[in-house]
């Protein structure tokens, strides 16, 4: 049945790709058209840039509506006489009536200037100097002063980049601002996407070039092209390609036609060249970071943060914008929204609601939009606003009951901290089984990384991998397994997971990767029928949690520093928090290895200064230790 499907849909995306705009707009939905006028307007900045914004407002002028603004990289595009088929976070906030406003940001596509990523925030600007927050300040005042059957009230959003300029939409914010909603959005680049705790996502090598292509010209054509790829295996051919270094080839734009005079270390991406030579947690960073900016949200805006748990470009950045509101706005109307979706999912209308292999329930995304999202937006745009929304603090999805919770605090209240030890019999317990700590040593293959998926294939991003089952990662010798009993009663993990390893290394660099899998039992139901044809429900290892922390950055993100060969080390792993109930007759595992690929950069386990310039005979095997008197510490729910 499934080949019949797959066939199906091959076949519907070659005939409607090769459908002509006109064909395609044709069957699409006309709501918009009917009901929306577009304008397409420059809003001039302080400093003179201008930045192309498209307006949707109501045909119906007799009444005033709210304004929604999205500012993104990603284009407001259709420019011109064409109109996007759905406009808005959703389709109830596009039908019940909003001015919908989008807009080019600073450097992108039609927008003047040149474009940094995350440029950063500018706190006591003098006149005329501009950033992110002044761009959005700017906007939202010639908005409320220019558009017609406005009501003077503005709210944002956004997902993943276009997150990130919604949470910066709320700092020093235009007194018109009533309500922000950052969804996945980025906090800090050396935490999100491109990095983990200081670890290069190898795996979003393609994306590169999409941030880091140079334009000074608005253009409503694509300006940048991805790196081509001349094969399906992305693992063989980032283990083909060897050090980092040999990837600076695909980052030279302007290439020469004599082949003896390329050199192989020029890099005209912007973006490639500043993770190269700034492989550290430096200012080049800092400065970039959102979140320790997050103190000067006023109590004026209120805030809905909205997340995935198997969220794998930006888990960080929702889940600590939250927390920083909330620790700096005693007074702010601040709320969470937490549920079992990958990069965006909440955003689409599809009923079934699965990430990768692993099924969650029917209408989870639908009933987001319409009783939460639609909510918060109408209250604090159309009504009285105050905190009486009717919605709770924090509205999080238990991704092993597979059912929503509600709240009035992340973590909750009653979470207390348990510590599981990781004794040398596979075992996971509450104390050590020895008196004395054992050894626990596996080799770490540099030509033989434990793959972060079994699945043959290239990706642009990676997501599917955050539910995979974890079997094919198991039953490998360099990684260590430590598991529970079967549980004779529910067990549930809400917040922050601490790993406390007492590790040692023959070498003098590690990568170390920590892994919280919940297994299934024997007898566990097939209810997906998305799941892959090899794979069976029963004894199903799934991927909870699981975050990598490059070991020279053990001490400190901004100053490296290598391990002392065969010396027992602290290394200490923050993992992002879970809302996830191990349910009676499961267990839970753990999961220890030293490499991740191509997920993450292969770490030449000898140390040197910068990665990105490492060579080829910098790269050596080594024999990795883990000690028992290492442990999980847990946030568990009473």
């Amino acid at each position: 049945m499934k080949k019949y499907i797959i066939l199906f849909f091959t076949f519907y995306l070659i005939t409607n790709c090769t459908k002509t705009p006109k064909e395609k707009i044709a069957k699409k939905d006309s709501y918009v058209t009917d009901n929306y006028s577009k304008k397409e307007v420059e809003i001039v900045m302080r400093d003179g840039a201008k930045l192309h914004t498209t307006i949707y407002s109501p045909k119906d002028t007799s009444k005033e509506y709210p304004i929604l603004m999205q500012r993104t990289p990603y284009s407001s595009r259709p420019y011109g006489d064409g109109m996007r088929t759905n406009i808005g976070p959703n389709i109830h906030l596009m039908k019940e009536g909003n001015i919908i406003v989008y807009q080019d940001v600073r450097g992108r596509w039609m927008s003047e200037g040149v474009y940094d990523n995350m440029r950063a925030y500018i706190p006591n600007k003098q006149e005329n100097q501009s950033d992110e927050v002044s761009d959005t300040y700017d906007t939202i005042d010639w908005l409320v002063k220019n558009v017609k059957n406005n009501n003077g009230n503005v709210g944002t959003w956004g997902i993943s980049y276009p997150g990130h300029y919604a949470t910066i939409s709320a700092i020093d914010a235009h007194p018109a601002l009533k309500a922000a909603s950052p969804q996945a959005c980025i906090g800090d680049f050396f935490f999100d996407d491109f990095h983990h705790n200081g670890a290069f996502l190898l795996s979003y090598f393609r994306a590169i070039s999409l941030f880091g292509t140079y334009k000074d010209t608005p253009t409503d054509s694509a300006w940048y092209s991805f790196p081509q790829m001349d094969s399906k295996d992305q693992y063989q051919f980032f283990l083909d390609k060897g050090p980092l270094k040999n990837l600076n080839e695909y980052f030279q734009y302007d290439k020469l036609d004599i082949e003896t005079a390329k050199n192989n270390d020029k890099i005209d991406d912007f973006f490639w060249k500043e993770i190269v030579e700034h492989p550290n947690y430096d200012e080049n960073w800092k400065s970039k970071g959102i979140i320790q900016h997050l103190d000067k949200v006023p109590s004026t805006v209120a805030t809905m943060i909205v997340g995935g748990w198997f969220d794998a470009e930006d888990l960080y950045g929702p889940l600590e914008t939250y927390k920083a509101i909330e620790k700096h706005g005693k007074n702010n109307y601040n709320t969470l929204v937490f549920g079992p979706w990958d990069h965006g999912k909440w955003a689409r209308n599809a009923v079934k609601n699965s990430v990768g292999n692993y099924y969650f329930g029917d209408s989870i995304s639908l009933k987001f939009q319409k009783h939460i999202e639609t909510k918060f937006f109408n209250h604090f745009l159309k009504g009285k606003g105050g905190e009486n929304s009717g919605l709770p603090e924090a509205y999080v999805f238990d991704s092993g009951k597979k059912e929503w919770k509600s709240y009035d605090s992340w973590p909750p209240k009653s979470v207390v901290k348990e510590n599981w030890f990781l004794n040398e019999n596979q075992s996971l317990a509450k104390k050590q089984d020895d008196k004395f700590t054992s050894e626990i040593k596996f080799i770490s293959d540099i030509k033989h990384p434990v793959p972060y998926s079994e699945d043959i294939k290239t990706v642009f991003t990676p997501r599917k991998y955050m539910t995979d089952d974890q079997r094919f990662a198991a039953r490998r010798p360099d990684v260590l397994l430590f598991e529970t009993p079967i549980l004779n009663e529910n067990y549930t993990l809400a917040g922050d997971i601490l790993a406390k390893l007492k590790v040692a290394t023959t070498g003098t660099a590690a990568d170390w990767i920590v892994k919280v899998i919940d297994v299934h039992p024997a007898n566990a139901e097939e209810n997906n029928d998305e799941l892959q044809d090899h794979l069976k429900m029963s004894n199903y290892h799934l991927m909870v949690r699981s975050e990598v922390l490059r070991g020279r950055f053990r001490n400190s993100f901004e100053k490296p520093e290598p391990f002392t060969p065969n010396k027992k080390t602290a290394v200490n792993i923050k993992l992002q928090d879970v809302f996830h109930t191990f349910k009676k007759g499961h267990k839970l595992q753990i999961q220890i290895q030293s490499t991740w690929f191509p997920l993450i950069d292969l770490n030449p386990q000898t140390y040197v200064a910068n990665i990105y310039k490492a060579d080829e005979k910098d790269f050596k095997t080594q024999t990795h230790t883990v000690f028992t008197d290492s442990s999980i510490e847990f946030s568990v729910l009473k």
